[in-house]
């Protein structure tokens, strides 16, 4: 049996218009809100024909829907089925979604949560904001939550990202709170 091109690009197409589908709700947006947010970019009929498959999105309009939506563009795209999907937003020297994989897999016995919220972590200022959105962002992406307001991370995770910025955990979670992104 033979698959022909078409199915394939239909059957991607699916899995595509899917993962649109739902960041979009797990945004609690409706097609008309990011019609709107989008000043008439993304047309609700067509942001509902691509995510229900019909439509193809070229990758300058999915990069601009990932923008909006404030994820990087691998969460608009479906995971292979052979393993992780690539998060190749700027890991500098660390690979920050390897990192986060291979914590998220344990059983979470490692101690408490720390919650950090997103929405400030955006104004925040200092040296660890962007490495430490890519690390969260990462840990979405693994979750496949895009709520977009807050993450419990693990305190393993501080321990983690600690040692990327030369800090002990404890250290990190003092920058945290001095940066006005821990959540109490």
């Amino acid at each position: 049996m033979t698959i022909r091109e078409d199915q394939v690009t239909e059957s991607y197409a699916t899995a595509v218009g899917g993962r649109l589908r739902s960041v979009r709700k797990q945004r609690k947006l409706s097609l008309q809100a990011v019609e709107a947010m989008s000043n008439m970019e993304f047309k609700a009929s067509v942001l509902g024909a691509y995510e229900r498959g019909e439509r193809s999105i070229s990758v300058p309009r999915l990069q601009r829907l990932a923008a909006l939506y404030g994820v990087s563009i691998d969460s608009l795209l479906p995971r292979d089925s052979g393993g992780k999907g690539s998060l190749t937003e700027g890991a500098s020297e660390y690979d920050i979604d390897v990192l986060a994989a291979s914590l998220h897999g344990g059983d979470g016995a490692s101690g408490g949560k720390v919650t950090i919220d997103l929405n400030r972590l955006a104004e925040a200022v200092g040296p660890e904001k962007d490495a430490l959105r890519r690390y969260l962002n990462a840990i979405q992406v693994q979750r496949q939550d895009f709520n977009g307001r807050m993450i419990s991370v693990r305190s393993e995770d501080l321990r983690v990202f600690g040692a990327i910025f030369d800090m002990t955990a404890e250290q990190m979670l003092a920058r945290l709170d001095e940066m006005g992104v821990r959540l109490r």
